[in-house]
């Protein structure tokens, strides 16, 4: 890896793109640090030198803003309104036939797709923006925090709309970021944010763990939290490379007096064909029944068995409900974003078949059946890197923003892989050797 990008700055033009993504990410953690007016900057770093990192209810939107959040910056949303609005237009995309036939159109519907889901991702930064600024009012934002109700000195509705505005500008900034280095840089745009967002908190969150480690002075604890995330970075590449590849041959075909077709390829089916998506869905899903008893501030005996069980995250009864949701939307995501019927009639159509299997519902039945068996240990596996945030907690007594969570650590890695791939596919049409030399 670190080759290809030696190589990169060897060639000008991939110099030159990799220099302007430098350029957004330095831009782009600058703003992260740019407190919103009309937020006490001194009393917000006291509540996070008392809070000692995240709150457990926070805790995924301030990892996806790369601690933002909690510091109530202009980029405190970070990239997750974005993240929302396009899972939730892919999950529209199924449900509604207009944007279905928008997405059959090509680029110019894909086009369309993408004026959404900024609109929604607006709309969306809007609402968070005032949820967030509604909590820092309330000082619930820092739970046992002696200055925590004076985050916000002037609670006045001009201050308020002021704060809400400044913050959806910054989610705009960062969408219209994302979207140039997508355009003039390397990777995708937003995945190469996101994962910025994500590993600008490693360092901390190590050294954390270093000063409250107590065998050999924290450096075994250190020692050992490192080991367990290179062990997790092994499994997770080895993981998301794996893939099943379904062999396909097309017929030939007479076309005048020329043949066509002939070829032989195959249909590539991860083993993680969801992704990341089933973990943030199962969060976001564990994360409302907290945020009800948060907002209603009952001390009745339902909010007390959610408090018990549900707002730190190491209770029996969290873990087994967590592991099950993410086993059931990785399900639930590959059946929605997987069609076997609309692959089987794309091969019927093109005289494309499967070697035994015949051409139609056969093929569709038995592309479903693969799925459904590959998809079993991808989301097993989802599960069990998911909940090692949980193994820390109990283990080594580490705060929610462990490091090496299964979150963090499958974006970094994902975004990781296709960036290196994509840099090393440009190096190939840049750079090779003709047959004269």
């Amino acid at each position: 890896m670190l080759t290809a990008f030696a190589r990169a700055f060897q060639t000008p033009d991939l110099r030159k793109k990799l220099l302007f993504t430098l350029g957004i990410v330095v831009l782009f953690r600058i703003g992260a640090h740019v407190p919103v007016p009309g937020i006490s900057y001194q009393n917000v770093q006291q509540c996070m030198d008392e809070a000692q990192g995240a709150q457990g209810l926070f805790g995924l939107v301030n990892m996806f803003s790369g601690g933002a959040l909690l510091q109530i910056t202009i980029f405190a949303l970070g990239i997750m309104p974005y993240i929302t609005a396009s899972i939730i237009l892919q999950l529209l995309v199924v449900v509604i036939p207009r944007l279905e036939a928008l997405k059959k159109e090509g680029q110019a519907g894909q086009a369309k797709i993408t004026q959404y889901t900024r609109y929604l991702t607006i709309a969306l930064a809007i609402l968070q923006a005032t949820g967030l600024v509604a909590t820092a009012r309330s000082g619930s934002l820092f739970q046992n925090c002696s200055v925590g109700s004076q985050i916000v000195p002037d609670q006045d509705i001009f201050n308020t709309i002021t704060m809400v505005i400044t913050m959806t500008a910054g989610t705009g900034l960062i969408m219209w970021l994302g979207e140039l280095v997508t355009d003039r840089g390397i990777g995708n745009g937003m995945s190469i944010l996101m994962f910025v967002s994500i590993s600008a908190g490693f360092p901390g969150a190590l050294w954390s763990i270093k000063k409250q480690g107590k065998l050999a002075d924290g450096w075994i604890e250190f020692g050992a939290v490192i080991a367990c995330g290179l062990a997790m970075v092994a499994l997770v590449v080895f993981v998301e490379q794996a893939q099943r590849r379904i062999p396909v041959q097309y017929a030939k075909r007479m076309i005048g007096r020329r043949s066509y077709g002939g070829t032989s390829t195959y249909i590539p089916l991860k083993v993680n064909q969801a992704g990341v998506i089933p973990v943030i869905f199962a969060s976001s899903l564990l994360y409302i029944p907290a945020l009800i008893v948060q907002f209603s501030g009952s001390n009745a005996g339902w909010a007390t068995w959610i408090q018990d069980h549900f707002v730190r995250g190491d209770h029996p009864i969290y873990i087994v409900t967590y592991f099950l949701l993410i086993v059931f939307f990785a399900f639930f995501y590959v059946a929605i974003s997987f069609n076997p019927e609309e692959v089987a009639d794309n091969m019927k159509k093109y005289g494309g078949f499967i070697p035994g299997i015949r051409a139609g519902r056969p093929t569709a039945e038995y592309l479903s059946y693969v799925l459904n068996r590959i998809t079993w240990p991808g989301s097993l596996y989802l599960g069990l890197i998911a909940l090692v945030p949980t193994v820390a907690l109990i283990l080594f007594n580490a705060n929610q923003d462990f490091p090496f969570g299964g979150t963090s650590i499958l974006i970094v890695v994902g975004v990781g892989l296709e960036t290196v791939k994509q840099i090393e596919s440009q190096l190939q049409q840049r750079h090779y050797e003709g047959f004269l030399r």
